[in-house]
């Protein structure tokens, strides 16, 4: 059980920092390649990637501390829900289970033998895990992903903004664009490993939106700088 929720935090933890590092990296880009289409000052650009990154950090804290302790919520919310079943509809709920392992291709009998050993060994952990996908005592620590969130965003902004303002001005927005991309595919490859997706259209996906990103701000900062 200990190793279980180790891994789970762990787990947890990294997909916090890859996903913080991925909007840090995307929307500072577009903050710092958006203002170096209105001016050339390497002063503004870095003052307006530093607000954005700013901002960001506390956004992204925030949000993940929000989202992790909402799902916790609604964890307990749904072991209170199933206890006050298994007292009042105790054969409903054991019928269902024995559905759903039925549903899985396993026979009748066996899908009873099963059922009845896991319900009289534990009826709330076996119900839960069937109607709700999680498993019991498996909660996630919001303050982990909000401080890994919280590190990994400002790292991720760094990129961007250390690119445009530490290079020449007539290379910059170019090179800058190819570090972002190259960084864009590769916390899109990760976050894909962490969720099992599919890795080449996930990272993809990520770089497409860094492209879009960054050329949709650096036309309206070329509009507003005209």
């Amino acid at each position: 059980m200990k190793t279980n929720q180790d891994l789970a935090q762990k787990n947890n933890i990294i997909r916090a920092a890859v996903m913080g590092a991925n909007d840090g990296i995307l929307s500072v880009s577009g903050i710092v390649i958006g203002v170096a289409g209105a001016t050339t000052s390497s002063f503004a650009i870095f003052i307006a990637g530093f607000a954005g990154a700013l901002a960001g950090t506390v956004s992204m804290a925030m949000g993940e501390y929000v989202s992790v302790h909402s799902e916790n919520d609604a964890q307990k919310k749904a072991i209170l829900r199933q206890k006050s079943a298994l007292q009042n509809n105790y054969h409903e709920e054991f019928d269902f289970v024995k559905e759903r392992y039925m549903q899985q291709g396993i026979s009748k009998e066996l899908a009873l033998t099963a059922t009845t050993e896991l319900m009289n060994q534990d009826p709330l952990g076996t119900t839960i895990k069937e109607r709700y996908g999680f498993t019991q005592h498996h909660e996630i620590s919001a303050v982990s992903a909000a401080i890994s969130s919280m590190i990994a965003f400002p790292l991720g902004s760094l990129l961007p903004m250390l690119a445009m303002t530490l290079l020449p001005v007539h290379i910059r927005i170019m090179a800058t664009g190819i570090a972002v991309l190259i960084a864009l595919g590769i916390t899109g490859f990760m976050a894909a490993h962490l969720s099992g997706a599919d890795k080449q259209k996930a990272t993809i996906r990520n770089i497409m939106a860094g492209v879009f990103t960054m050329i949709i701000t650096y036309l309206i900062g070329s509009l507003i700088g005209a």
